[in-house]
């Protein structure tokens, strides 16, 4: 099956977003995509607390996800919004994936469980957590032959729960992104590709890149990586653009049955503390 990543440098309002993102969605239909997956915060970035929150909406009324839903239906393709910055139904915000179908209907959604909150050594800092409401399950879909985990971003750091998406029938891991310089010119290939190799499945990864307007710079390289841990399409800069990928299907079963760590698992009993 042929998938389309699109790599953006997400403007600071929805309307600029969309006009952004939209052409690369086309493009990578044009280019044979049936699945195409957008980054994290795909309708927005803007890290300024109080300049974002008035700014959000809700899923439903979001112009970017409007566009996509619209764009999935004419195209007749599955869009993954990596991420929508959005108001929840209790006015708080939340980080949320969602998946359109080709008839432009949202049919699942996923809230990002792990929030980043963090001191880098370049003297940069993030809160998530003081701005989003973090999701409490893990979520599993299907976009027609694939079997989707829905992750995003940082969610990555936690093999545990690509390992409880992957006993739910994951075949492809989507991990949507907005990773950071440092970390992701240390960190991005190789986490990437354990996750692939643990669980036996597909990564897809949409990334941000380059500097934005709202001061933070991201890493960008979108990459896809094989169940058997191998990169099988990359961008190798920050720049806005399409990555388009093959994923032979039946390469999932043949990696857990070669490497059946998902069923030789067994429970142990937790280590006591150290004095």
């Amino acid at each position: 099956m042929k998938v389309g990543l699109i790599q953006t440098r997400t403007p600071a309002t929805q309307a600029a977003a969309l006009a952004h993102v939209l052409p690369l969605v086309r493009e990578a239909a044009a280019q044979g995509a049936r699945f195409i997956a957008t980054p994290e915060g795909t309708n927005i970035l803007q890290k300024d607390r109080e300049t974002l929150l008035p700014r959000l909406t809700s899923l439903e009324d979001d112009v970017v996800v409007r566009g996509l839903r619209d764009a999935a239906k004419e195209l007749g393709v599955w869009v993954l919004v990596g991420s929508a910055l959005v108001k929840r139904e209790d006015g708080k915000a939340a980080n949320r994936s969602a998946l359109i179908s080709p008839d432009g209907a949202v049919t699942a959604t996923y809230d990002k469980l792990h929030m980043f909150d963090v001191d880098l050594p370049t003297g940069e800092t993030a809160r998530e957590s003081a701005t989003y409401e973090p999701g409490s399950r893990a979520v599993t879909a299907r976009a027609g032959d694939l079997k989707l985990g829905m992750t995003v971003c940082y969610d990555l750091r936690f093999p545990a729960l690509y390992r409880a998406l992957a006993l739910a029938g994951a075949e492809v891991m989507t991990i949507p992104a907005a990773f950071t310089r440092p970390t992701g010119a240390a960190h991005w290939d190789v986490l990437m590709r354990a996750r692939a190799i643990e669980t036996g499945a597909f990564v897809l990864a949409p990334a941000q890149g380059g500097k934005h307007e709202d001061g933070r710079g991201t890493w960008g390289h979108s990459l896809a990586v094989a169940p058997w841990g191998e990169v099988i399409a990359a961008l190798d800069h920050d720049e806005p653009g399409v990555l388009i990928a093959e994923l032979d299907l039946p390469a999932a079963a043949k990696a857990r049955a070669a490497i059946p760590n998902l069923v030789n698992a067994r429970a142990f009993n937790e280590p006591a503390q150290l004095a």
